[in-house]
């Protein structure tokens, strides 16, 4: 695999606001997939940055724990580590512009271990005939998006959809994980793939995501922009929720035209300054996991995000070295980033106001440079 031509070398001194950053708070979070890859080595991305690279980043990164050691020396032993295992490389985006960075978190939300009045919306576990679907199983004419599909005596064929689950079409089977108040909220834990519980009974709990029906996904904000009901510069997670605040009876209309339904798994809160494990098998950290395109990225790899526009994390503009691990059927693209803001309401008014122009570096081992690069 060699490594694409796309990305243009650039010297640490050319990342603005580089020497300012916390790169020990990164170096946490690479640590975390330094020990994973032990036991389950991460997929190749298209752009040829090769998970064995990673080898001797990952291998000195295990032998040290930063955390034990006094902050500003941390910082800067930190900034060394990446210096000297990675080259910086600016990923021009698809359309030559700037790239773009959203924001996703962790919801927390009351729930119930059992249905009542008030607690009558049910986060689903992954059924027994949901099939993973490939090329090597995929029948003639089934729709060749669908990741997913059920499992029948002649064959699988597409899973029913949001409306349809909604509706009933899996009452009786037992799959429900937890009980929640809120049609919204219940969605909105769906488009972040995670939550954390507080249940009725005083424990904290999660759930997380486990596989999906598999159609495409369809935001209620491009809905509600092009009925003309939000201008699309203003779309955010707080205006769709004030839409549909205001408009109860229309809930259903806009959210079954998402026909992608999401599946969770429990999971434990081990560390409550963490977020879910993701897609890259490890806790996200706020402000420095990013969701990043898998099939074009390779998880654990660096990125320094440059978005001199966006204030909401700390009232700075964001120029911070993140960690890709985890990903989004939203995320495509070369230039195209979610960054985790953590848990809770406070996280969550933060990611929803999240859509800026961004300048990725990556930060490719330097093994793979030499000559590799424009």
């Amino acid at each position: 695999m060699s490594l694409s031509p796309l990305f243009v070398e650039k010297a640490f001194g050319d990342l603005p606001g580089w020497d300012d950053d916390d790169h020990s708070a990164a170096f946490a979070a690479f640590r975390r997939s330094a020990f994973h890859v032990l036991t389950k080595p991460y997929r190749s991305g298209a752009l040829g940055v090769d998970f064995d690279a990673f080898a001797d980043a990952y291998a000195e990164a295990r032998t040290v724990s930063p955390a034990n050691r006094p902050p500003v020396s941390t910082r800067g032993e930190a900034r060394a580590f990446f210096e000297r295992h990675f080259v910086p490389a600016l990923i021009p985006a698809e359309n030559a512009g700037a790239g773009l960075v959203t924001g996703f978190y962790e919801p927390q939300v009351e729930a119930s271990p059992v249905r009542t009045d008030r607690f009558s919306v049910p986060l689903l576990s992954r059924p027994a005939d949901l099939v993973d679907i490939d090329e090597s199983n995929r029948p003639a004419g089934l729709d060749p998006y669908l990741a997913f599909a059920r499992q029948t005596p002649a064959g699988p064929v597409e899973y029913p959809d949001r409306g349809e689950i909604e509706r009933g079409a899996l009452d009786g089977k037992g799959l429900e994980i937890a009980w929640l108040a809120d049609k919204v909220d219940a969605f909105f834990i769906h488009v972040q793939g995670a939550a954390r519980l507080a249940m009725t009974d005083g424990r904290l709990a999660r759930v997380t995501y486990a596989a999906k029906s598999g159609q495409r996904f369809t935001g209620p904000g491009k809905i509600l922009s092009e009925m003309g009901e939000i201008p699309l510069e203003k779309v955010t997670m707080q205006s769709i929720r004030a839409w549909f605040k205001a408009h109860p009876d229309r809930v259903d209309e806009i959210l079954w035209q998402n026909r992608s339904y999401i599946f969770f798994r429990p999971a434990d809160v081990e560390d409550a300054a963490l977020g879910p494990i993701a897609a890259a098998k490890v806790p996200l950290m706020p402000g420095r996991s990013i969701a990043v395109d898998r099939l074009l990225h390779t998880f654990g790899t660096p990125f320094y995000i440059d978005a001199p526009t966006l204030t909401a994390f700390d009232a700075k503009p964001f120029r911070r070295l993140m960690i890709a691990q985890d990903t989004g059927s939203a995320i495509t693209g070369p230039a195209r980033g979610d960054l985790f803001a953590g848990s809770g309401d406070a996280a969550g008014e933060i990611a929803g106001v999240v859509r800026n122009a961004a300048d990725f570096y990556a930060l490719i081992p330097r093994a793979l440079v030499a000559g590799a690069v424009r």
